[in-house]
């Protein structure tokens, strides 16, 4: 796939308006109860880039980096304002927040994945997109050091161990994460007019699998 380990500007990201989507068929039986099922394991979001749009520098930063992109040609990092990082918001990551495996005394990699749970129910969402210098790791409870125990993919969020986990052992790592998007329009309609009187450009941009 063409991406680019580049992040779109966080400052014009902030603004935006977005989300996760889910896709779900629904079927409404004859005797008024319905079947639901959904053809996606994972949910994709969607953004708004233009509502981050204060100034016309702004727009000249977003037409810079809309033409490096070469349009929806190559995707790039996306930093969701409201979903970020492997702990709440109000906290910093914590090599203890999630737990992504067990160690069985063989495997050396793992991915990187961040549990969402509510109630008895529960979404464990791959992280492909780690951002360098907030991952840390631990395994039952010890810290581990970068670059000493393990390394890190950046572009597939792949933890990888210098010596596999003991069998049985937990596993967990903190950090904060992009999302890989691309553009979901092939223009970008600007009047300078219009925007100065309070009118901002659609520049949707959207979820793509990696």
């Amino acid at each position: 796939m063409s991406f680019h380990e580049v992040r779109f500007p966080a400052d014009l990201s902030f603004g935006a308006l977005g989300g996760p989507e889910r896709r779900t068929d629904v079927v409404e039986l004859t005797s008024g109860f319905e079947e639901r099922n959904t053809p996606w394991a994972h949910s994709r979001r969607r953004y708004d880039a233009g509502l981050g749009l204060r100034s016309l520098d702004d727009i000249g930063a977003l037409l810079a980096f809309f033409e490096a992109r070469r349009g929806q040609l190559y995707g790039f990092r996306w930093k969701d304002w409201a979903d970020y990082t492997s702990c709440v918001p109000s906290d910093s990551p914590a090599p203890t927040d999630q737990v992504i495996a067990q160690g069985d005394g063989e495997t050396q990699a793992f991915q990187l994945t961040k549990l969402y749970r509510s109630g008895g129910a529960s979404y464990a969402r791959p992280i492909a997109k780690p951002v360098a210098g907030t991952v840390t790791a631990a395994v039952q409870n010890v810290e581990m050091q970068e670059g000493v125990h393990f390394e890190v993919d950046l572009a597939t969020g792949v933890l990888t161990f210098e010596t596999p986990p003991l069998a049985g052992v937990e596993i967990t790592a903190g950090f904060e994460f992009d999302v890989p998007v691309r553009f979901d329009t092939p223009r970008i309609e600007v009047s300078v007019a219009s925007f100065q009187a309070g009118q901002v450009p659609d520049v949707p941009v959207i979820e793509v699998r990696v």
